[in-house]
């Protein structure tokens, strides 16, 4: 009898292991990664209008990927570089400690794949066409190291090969200053803050067409699904290896002011760009 009841008390016990009872809540919807989903089919054989906005909003704004399960300590979670040496989905678990700036930054050497930034004249001023993007901006990535764990005194994410992809100018400096204000924002009102962000690619194409990004924050008063444009007012990329013509038919609005988060920057000279965009 005691040797049965030790049988039916282990055969309980693997049960509830087996049924997955008790463990952490999943931050990622079904753990579905979104280079696996309809959505990313969908927006990588989206081809951008000119005269439409360099932006559509998703799923009514409601993230499809992650989801508000709580957490306990930040952390990004990197893809590892595809066959092609792309970079892929990167996951910020994030809290108000991942917030910083410096007085500079270090020069970053990396060209992510697609990377061609030779200046070109644009109505008479000169433009460099892209920037190294970065999936988790380098301000609220303090405090983690290039793998994306916890270490405290670390500065933001610089040169990291993982969270780096070739981003046109007015994408990385005037839509995505967007939804990274919104983060930046929660994040200082101590939200913690679930942010993913996806290069979107063609095929083997060596350039993003866009950017997929979510957020949400663990209360759920912070929530966005956005897809990004990868243009440039004036030019027309060739994806497929990131090379640019001058295209004087391509125009890209500037987003609403009310809902622009900083100035665009001039493109007319190199200098006045931040220099860790190269």
């Amino acid at each position: 009898m005691n040797n049965l009841k030790k049988i039916t008390k282990h055969l309980a016990i693997l049960s509830i292991f087996l049924l997955g009872i008790g463990t952490p809540i999943s931050t990622q919807a079904d753990n579905v990664m979104p280079n696996q989903t309809d959505t990313y089919q969908n927006l990588a054989n989206q081809d951008y209008q000119s005269g439409n906005q360099a932006y559509d909003i998703l799923n009514n704004d409601q993230p499809e990927t992650i989801t508000n399960g709580n957490f306990q300590q930040s952390k990004i979670e990197y893809s590892n570089l595809d066959n092609y040496n792309r970079a892929g989905t990167a996951t910020a678990y994030l809290t108000k400690d991942n917030l910083g700036k410096s007085k500079g930054r270090a020069s970053q050497i990396f060209k992510p794949t697609g990377w061609n930034n030779q200046a070109k004249k644009i109505n008479g001023e000169r433009v460099f066409p892209v920037n190294r993007g970065h999936l988790i901006a380098y301000t609220f990535s303090f405090n983690l190291d290039q793998s994306g764990k916890y270490n405290k005194g670390e500065k933001g994410s610089i040169d990291n090969p993982k969270n780096l992809f070739t981003q046109s100018a007015f994408s990385n400096q005037k839509i995505m200053q967007i939804t990274e204000d919104s983060v930046r924002d929660a994040l200082s009102a101590n939200k913690k803050v679930i942010y993913q962000v996806t290069p979107i690619y063609r095929g083997n194409d060596l350039m993003a067409r866009g950017v997929w990004v979510q957020a949400i924050s663990t209360d759920g008063s912070l929530h966005f699904d956005r897809y990004l444009y990868n243009v440039q007012p004036g030019l027309a990329f060739n994806y497929a290896n990131g090379r640019s013509v001058i295209d004087g038919t391509m125009t890209v609005p500037n987003p609403p002011e009310k809902t622009s988060a900083k100035k665009y920057k001039s493109t007319s000279h190199r200098k006045k760009y931040t220099k860790h965009y190269y």
